[in-house]
């Protein structure tokens, strides 16, 4: 069993402790930098190295005053460097230390969820392929449709987490990347060698051009590759929330010793943790619209995107982070019930071979208007009379006329419809990489 989600593995990223640290490490290899471009000297770097530390609760305190966080960080700072504290920040904008801190966070964060995407891959794959053959009503618009296997629906999922998994590393790529430009982006007391040499040591690129900011457009787009893997977990429980209603009951969610479903009702087994998961998408969704508003910012820089990020940038990861556990350790336990999947199968009278049948009176040699005319006249008769489609189609006088009767009793066989469907599942799993 993996083990439950703790938020603390995530939420650590995005303390202001954490962050702090960050800071402090930027700042030094600044430092670093200089020194080994010999602007400055090596004794002022080890004594830096020696000294510098910070506490949270001052740096908050001096804030106060100075309404400024960079500036707090480091009054702080310099109090317990001392004289040499002068090499600190030198030639440095605070969206130097800021930006590439938030760059560091991102990806630190994205790497959690990466690796949590492929952790709900390899249950899907299990359970895709503990699946692969239970025959279960494929419907469209909620309405029986064509019959399908539950293991293919998985392998739907399986294969739509794999873009996702590609999403998120894209997205992660595209935000390890630092700025130490210096006002607007300029090196005006700084220089490219010393950005790179500091993005090196924080293993980090440098961005190939900047502004006093990194472009938002890269936030955006790992916001946005959140949004979508929420999306998905989101269309995974929607599905799994009909599937568990009382009607169809085909799958649901565990439901332990001791869990109660309401507080009126003793019956109730509710798909608590699927609408949860729905509504956790609706956060994480609305959060990528805010990051795409923080593109647009005014000439080399304002700070209209800072306040919008200091939110959604924790919330959607640390939310996306318990979305993907959350999902993973529930699908683990879901409870699936082939032989209602089956009963359901047989409640539509045998409706769901209307093509089949369709298909075998054109093959006959009659046109699709004049086949299909024939069809649905017995499957609205089906339906309004409740009789099996079979009966009525050996009974009709117009297809007996081009299906004789072992044909038609071939066409409704459940040997037949699960040759075919077994063939389909076994190329599809195939291409998709699973046995």
């Amino acid at each position: 069993m993996i083990p439950r989600y703790s938020p603390q593995e995530m939420s650590a990223i995005w303390t202001d402790e954490a962050k702090f640290q960050r800071w402090l490490h930027i700042e030094i290899a600044a430092v670093e930098a200089r020194v080994e471009a010999g602007f400055v000297p090596k004794e002022a770097l080890d004594v830096i190295k020696e000294k510098a530390s910070f506490k949270v609760e001052e740096i908050l305190e001096i804030e106060k005053e100075t309404k400024h966080d960079v500036i707090a960080f480091l009054t702080n700072v310099n109090r317990n460097v001392g004289p040499e504290s002068r090499y600190i920040h030198e030639g440095l904008t605070s969206s130097d230390v800021g930006d590439t801190c938030l760059a560091m966070q991102m990806r630190d964060a994205g790497k959690i969820l990466i690796k949590d995407i492929e952790s709900l891959i390899e249950v899907l794959a299990k359970r895709a392929v503990e699946f692969k053959y239970t025959l279960e009503m494929g419907r469209t618009h909620g309405i029986h449709a064509e019959p399908l296997t539950f293991g293919l629906k998985l392998l739907l999922w399986h294969e739509e987490m794999k873009r996702n998994h590609e999403r998120m590393q894209r997205a992660v790529e595209n935000i390890s990347v630092g700025k130490i430009s210096g006002a607007v982006g300029t090196y005006q007391h700084l220089s490219p060698d010393i950005e790179a040499s500091v993005c090196q040591k924080l293993g980090l690129r440098p961005a190939p051009i900047s502004t006093q900011v990194l472009q938002r457009d890269r936030h955006a787009e790992f916001q946005t590759a959140m949004a979508i893997t929420a999306a998905s977990i989101e269309k995974f429980s929607v599905e799994l929330r009909h599937l568990q209603r009382t009607e169809v009951r085909e799958a649901e969610e565990f439901f332990s010793k001791g869990q109660k479903g309401s507080s009126a009702m003793p019956h109730k087994r509710n798909p608590i943790t699927f609408e949860r998961l729905t509504g956790l998408a609706r956060v994480v969704r609305s959060n990528s619209i805010a990051a795409m508003e923080n593109v647009a910012l005014w000439h080399e820089r304002d700070i209209s995107h800072s306040s919008v990020e200091r939110v959604i940038m924790p919330d959607s990861t640390i939310a996306l982070c318990y979305m993907l556990r959350t999902f993973r350790d529930t699908m683990q336990e879901l409870l699936v019930y082939p032989e209602r999947m089956q009963e359901n199968f047989n409640t539509s009278y045998g409706l769901t071979i209307s093509q089949t049948v369709l298909l075998a009176l054109t093959g006959k040699g009659l046109t699709r208007e004049e086949a299909y005319r024939l069809v649905q006249r017995n499957a609205m008769e089906s339906w309004k009379e409740k009789i099996h489609l079979k009966e009525l189609i050996l009974r009709d006088k117009e297809i007996a006329e081009h299906l004789t009767e072992e044909e038609i009793e071939s066409l409704f066989s459940m040997e037949n419809i699960l040759g075919k469907l077994k063939k389909s599942v076994d190329t599809l799993f195939e291409r998709n990489g699973l046995g």
